[in-house]
């Protein structure tokens, strides 16, 4: 048996703390012991259910003598605990990690959640901690590319290990209509409307004030098309209010809504017509395209990051340029406009590929593997 700890900011919302669950409870099941080291959070619970242990530090904090301290109870943690392997899903944490892995030999490995962004050298030196593991997993080859030609980081070095979905919880056959007609309701959405959903938080990197600006442009013939923007603004109430005077300045008030949260995601994808995920910048990976294929409905995205490994283009989804609402309102025409023959083709080729590749069960085992290379020859 291993013992594995995982050091990630905090455990509320997002894709690197899904993984750190995801694989905390993978352990778990191997047989493992499974610790995570966060600031705590409402997924705590989710890690200790699965039967692993979390320990509460200040593991966001980007203070440098926090960091220090946190590397010394880190460095003393892991001889107490005797733990096989640390990894980092985030900078901050990562430094106090590796320095902590520097004083006890132990194994280190990080994932990039994303092509961390640098304008100067001391913020390249900040990302840096990110490829000083001995493993580095990459959630997608354009995260690999962009470590390789970033930092000069041999390809042997590196584990291109995607993100999963759980593909029980995200299963079409296995939501009610029941839960389907509560969130109807709750977002006050006519039954017979087809409904285009746009899940993710409220940012403008996000793209939604693209998504407003083409369904603006939409004939009227698609006048039953009514669009979710689906998401929390985490604080960024400046931003809401200008999607909001958007909406009404267009006056699109009746057919746009902005929905705060869902926890019941399966649900929201199985009421839509449509998903779109109109960002402007790469993501690293982009659960929300593979989230959608596997619940069978047609995804358009943008033509950037990871959304490009997901979406083959006319065979699993649409790509469209980014900031381009003219682009996006016709390929929303294009999609609405198939035959019933043309989009259960699409969607039945667009889930048997993400359930082939983007298995949770599949990221799982890809990470332990992962471990197994450092842990063995110990």
């Amino acid at each position: 048996m291993s013992t594995i700890l995982q050091i990630i900011p905090s455990l509320g919302a997002g894709g690197a703390e899904q993984a750190c669950v995801d694989v905390a409870s993978g352990l778990v099941a191997a047989g493992h012991h499974a610790i995570v080291v966060s600031n705590g959070g409402p997924r705590v619970a989710e890690i200790l259910q699965a039967g692993g242990e979390h320990v509460q530090i200040s593991a966001h904090s980007k203070n440098p003598a926090i960091m220090l301290q946190n590397a010394l109870w880190l460095a003393k943690f892991i001889r107490a605990q005797k733990v096989s392997v640390v990894h980092a899903r985030s900078r901050a944490p990562a430094w106090s990690a590796w320095l902590a892995c520097k004083m006890t030999g132990c194994p280190f490995v990080t994932t990039n959640h994303a092509a961390y962004k640098f304008s100067n050298g001391i913020k390249k030196f900040y990302n840096s901690v990110m490829v000083r593991a001995d493993r580095i997993i990459a959630i997608s080859d354009f995260i690999d590319k962009h470590i390789q030609e970033n930092y000069g980081i041999a390809a042997d070095h590196i584990r291109t290990v995607p993100r999963g979905i759980d593909l029980y919880k995200f299963a079409l056959d296995q939501v009610t209509d029941e839960r389907r007609n509560a969130l109807r309701q709750a977002w006050n959405v006519k039954e017979g409307a087809a409904l285009i959903l746009v899940p993710s938080r409220l940012s403008p990197i996000k793209g939604q004030t693209v998504l407003v600006e083409a369904m603006a442009l939409l004939s009227q013939n698609l006048s039953n098309v009514i669009a979710v923007i689906l998401g929390h603004d985490q604080g960024r109430v400046g931003y809401r209010q200008q999607l909001t005077d958007l909406i009404k300045a267009r006056d699109l008030q009746d057919r746009v809504k902005l929905v705060e949260h869902c926890d019941d995601m399966p649900a929201a994808y199985s009421l839509a017509s449509l998903v779109v995920a109109p960002s402007l910048v790469p993501e690293g990976f982009g659960r929300v395209p593979v989230e959608a294929m596997v619940m069978g409905v047609p995804i358009i995205a943008t033509e950037l990051g990871g959304f490009t490994e997901t979406i083959s283009p006319g065979a699993t989804g649409w790509l469209v340029p980014p900031n381009d609402p003219q682009a996006l309102a016709l390929s929303i025409v294009k999609v609405f406009g198939q035959t019933e023959e043309e989009r259960n083709l699409i969607i039945k080729t667009a889930m048997q590929h993400a359930r082939a590749l983007y298995d949770k069960n599949k990221m799982v085992a890809d990470t332990l593997l992962v471990y197994d290379e450092l842990v063995r020859p110990r």
